[in-house]
C-alpha cells in the first residue's frame, strides 16, 4: 500500500456510502481499512510473549495482531465467520516472522471460549496477553426497533465474552501478565442510534476497572482502550448508507480512525511500558471527549 498521507489517511468525503451484509469481510470494502502498519517503528517490546485476541481477522483486531506481530511476540486469533479475513491476518503475522495460531467460534459460549484458551496453552505453552476485542452491533434508529433478540446478543458478545474468556485465561496468567479489553467513547457519551451498544461498552470500562482493583495482588493489570469512530467492516455492515458515506466528523479531528492508528496503544498497554497503568481507559478517540 501507498504511503501517500491521502490513502492512509481518508478525509471523510473520500468514505463510500457503501453497505454490505452482516457479518462483513473487509476484502469487501470499498475503501480497504489501513491495518498494515507501515508506518509503525517496532522496538522488540513483546519479544517472547504470547498474545491471544479476540475478533482478530479484521479492523482493530487484525492491526493488533500485526502490532504485536511486528513487537516479536507470537499471536493467536479468535474469530467467528469470515475464513478468508481470518487467514489473511494470520499470513500477515507470519510475514513478520511470528507464529499465529487461528480459532474459530462464538465468544458467547464458555465452553468455546475455555477450548480456545486450552488450545493456546497446548501450542504455545503459556499466555501472556488477552485481547478482548470480539463485538456485535447493530443500528436501530428508536427504542421501539431494538428487539430483545439483538439486545440479548450484544451484551452476551460485548460483556459476557469478554468475561468468559477472562475467567478462562485466569488459571494460566502470572504476575506481569496483562487484559486489555476494547471500550468504545459512546460508553462513556452515549449514542442514541447504538443503545445496546453503548450500555454494553459502559459495562466493558465498569468491568476493566474492577478486574484491575481485585486482580492487583495478582500483579495482573487489566486496562481498556477506549475508540471513537474506526474505519472497520463493522461500519459498512452494521448502519444505514448515508451514516456510512463521509464516515465519521463528529470529533475534533473530523474523521475516523484507521486500525492501525489504535493499534501502538494496544502495544503499551501489554508492554512494560505500562507497567505502573492498572485501570486505565485510555481514549483514542481523534477528539471525542467524555468530559469525565
Amino acid at each position: 500500500m501507498s504511503n501517500s498521507t491521502q490513502e492512509r489517511r481518508p478525509t471523510p468525503d473520500e468514505m463510500p456510502g457503501q453497505k454490505l451484509d452482516y457479518p462483513a469481510s473487509q476484502a469487501d470494502m470499498a475503501l480497504k481499512p489501513d491495518s498494515d502498519l507501515s508506518n509503525y517503528s517496532p522496538a522488540n517490546k513483546l519479544q517472547g510473549k504470547v498474545a491471544f485476541i479476540t475478533g482478530g481477522d479484521s479492523g482493530i483486531g487484525r492491526a493488533v495482531a500485526i502490532a504485536y506481530a511486528l513487537e516479536k511476540a507470537d499471536v493467536a486469533i479468535f474469530y467467528d465467520q469470515n475464513d478468508e479475513d481470518a487467514q489473511t491476518t494470520r499470513e500477515e503475522v507470519e510475514k513478520r516472522g511470528q507464529k499465529c495460531l487461528v480459532i474459530k467460534g462464538d465468544v458467547r459460549d464458555y465452553e468455546t471460549c475455555q477450548k480456545a484458551i486450552d488450545q493456546i496453552i497446548e501450542t504455545f505453552g503459556k499466555l501472556d496477553i488477552l485481547v478482548n476485542n470480539a463485538a456485535y452491533q447493530m443500528v436501530q434508529k428508536q427504542p421501539e426497533d431494538l428487539s430483545i433478540e439483538q439486545f440479548r446478543r450484544t451484551l452476551e458478545t460485548n460483556v459476557f465474552g469478554y468475561f468468559y474468556m477472562v475467567k478462562a485465561a485466569l488459571p494460566h496468567l502470572k504476575p506481569g501478565n496483562t487484559i486489555i479489553n476494547t471500550g468504545s467513547i459512546v460508553g462513556r457519551i452515549g449514542k442514541g442510534m447504538l443503545i445496546d451498544y453503548a450500555a454494553s461498552k459502559g459495562a466493558v470500562h465498569a468491568m476493566t476497572k474492577s478486574l484491575a482493583e481485585n486482580l492487583a495482588e495478582r500483579e495482573i493489570r487489566v486496562n481498556s482502550v477506549v475508540p471513537g469512530p474506526v474505519w472497520t467492516p463493522n461500519i459498512p455492515a452494521t448502519m444505514p448508507k448515508e451514516k456510512v458515506a463521509n464516515y465519521d466528523t463528529d470529533g475534533a479531528m473530523k474523521r475516523a480512525a484507521q486500525p492501525e492508528e489504535l493499534a501502538p496503544a494496544y502495544v503499551f498497554m501489554a508492554s512494560q511500558d505500562s507497567s505502573f497503568v492498572t485501570g486505565a481507559l485510555l481514549e483514542v478517540t481523534g477528539g471525542q471527549w467524555s468530559n469525565s
